[in-house]
């Protein structure tokens, strides 16, 4: 792997401990970095920001992308451009003032909830809050008593409901297979939850033209693992960017990350064991009333289970197993078919290239303790991780005037993805 990537990934799994305590982003500037052919000073260059992990967070990166995005804290803004300018690194500035940008951002947002209320049905308009979008599926349950299922399966640690809506097509005579999707694991990762609540909207509102996507499997969705962390970046400009979960993780930090949670090779690689790290694992497997919750899911539904998705950003991209490793199963060939099947509909239709492959190796970095892996580990012969595209100024802030257009994106490629697992694995 190129080291400029090598690097980026190393930054963005050892997060910058300083922004995470204070998660107050004024004068904060956000740089575009190009990659540049490989050399001792670039290597240099890039060994030296990856390593400061006090002033610097490197916002993306995954193999083969041409770019980066890299926040930089205003007393080392003067060095970032020198050392740039030494090692013959191009950039450009994305955002001048990164807590300006994130508190206009935040005031659209207020706007946009005053002028859009709850009334029963969630478009595409705003971003949502979790209290809105669980009032959205106990309605959307009222209104289709036949089609839509209601379940309570937990509590945050803050003591939040977590409810699952399962969506069959009325038809109950038969023990169907399972699609499981989850959204909302990282806080801040807002157009996650946003494009489960419109997949609920299409299997709910447009059966007729998804009916073949519920002939034989019924849908269990969970639109938000980590309600705490999601509500947090909600309260202002400064915890916009927060992405663990809220349960104290030492006597300074708060937040475990609750991807490298689960207890599949837990902590042997891309994890944390610093509290106060954006990817610390946990105290221990399962440590995280949320990840609990999403394995207990996974499990209950294994026999059943033939597709599990989990929704973040950024990429784009879909990944497969194995992701705790340089790695991939033996079933390879099936995980890549499907894959392949989202990343075409969505080319199609948009010309968005997604880049897709098994997760170690296409993203750049091992992500150790994932549900993705657990789940394919515990029997989903297909597990996925679809990270949606970029918006906003750090790719995970896109704006309200985004929502439509990533999430319709969005679904070509799950509809697509689901159509083909439908025919694989028909119904026994």
């Amino acid at each position: 792997m190129d080291i400029f990537w090598a690097l980026v990934a190393l930054s963005c799994l050892t997060l910058a401990a300083g922004l995470q305590k204070t998660n107050a982003y004024e004068g904060y500037k956000v740089y575009e970095v190009f990659s540049k052919a490989r050399s001792a000073s670039n290597e240099l260059f890039l060994s030296e920001l990856a390593n400061n992990q006090t002033y610097y967070e490197v916002l993306s990166g995954s193999k083969g992308r041409a770019s980066a995005r890299v926040m930089v804290h205003p007393e080392e803004q003067l060095n970032f451009v020198q050392l740039m300018a030494h090692h013959s690194v191009s950039y450009e500035v994305v955002s001048q003032n990164l807590g300006l940008t994130l508190r206009r951002q935040f005031e659209k947002n207020r706007m946009l909830r005053q002028l859009y209320p709850y009334n029963g049905r969630l478009g595409t308009e705003r971003f949502y809050t979790h209290a809105e979008i669980n009032q959205f599926i106990e309605d959307l349950a009222k209104e289709n008593p036949r089609r839509a299922f209601i379940k309570t399966v937990g509590k945050s640690y803050e003591g939040r409901l977590i409810k699952t809506i399962t969506i069959t097509n009325g038809d109950s005579r038969r023990n169907k297979n399972v699609i499981l999707v989850d959204g909302g694991f990282h806080a801040r990762e807002w157009i996650s939850p946003a494009t489960v609540v419109y997949l609920i909207n299409q299997l709910v509102y447009n059966l007729e033209e998804n009916a073949d996507l519920l002939e034989d499997f019924d849908w269990v969705i969970l639109p938000v693992v980590n309600p705490d962390g999601y509500e947090y970046t909600q309260i202002s400009e400064d915890t916009r960017d927060w992405r663990k979960t809220r349960k104290p993780s030492s006597s300074e930090c708060v937040g475990t990350d609750p991807n490298r949670n689960f207890d599949f090779h837990w902590k042997e690689s891309g994890a944390s064991d610093d509290p106060c790290n954006n990817t610390y694992a946990g105290a221990n497997p399962f440590s995280e009333p949320e990840a609990l919750i999403v394995s207990d899911l996974i499990r209950t539904y294994s026999d059943r289970g033939q597709f599990y998705l989990t929704l973040h950003s950024y990429g784009p991209m879909i990944l497969y197993p194995w992701g705790y490793i340089d790695e991939v199963p033996e079933t390879v060939d099936d995980l890549h078919e499907v894959a392949k099947a989202g990343y075409e509909a969505i080319l199609e239709a948009t010309g968005t290239v997604y880049k897709y492959g098994p997760s170690t190796t296409t993203i750049g970095y091992a992500a150790a303790g994932a549900s993705d892996d657990y789940a394919f580990n515990e029997g989903f012969p297909i597990s996925f991780t679809m990270e949606l595209p970029p918006g906003g100024v750090t790719g995970f802030d896109p704006p309200a005037s985004d929502i439509d257009r990533l999430v319709k994106e969005s679904w070509i490629g799950i509809s697509a993805m689901a159509r083909k697992v439908v025919t694989k694995y028909p119904l026994a």
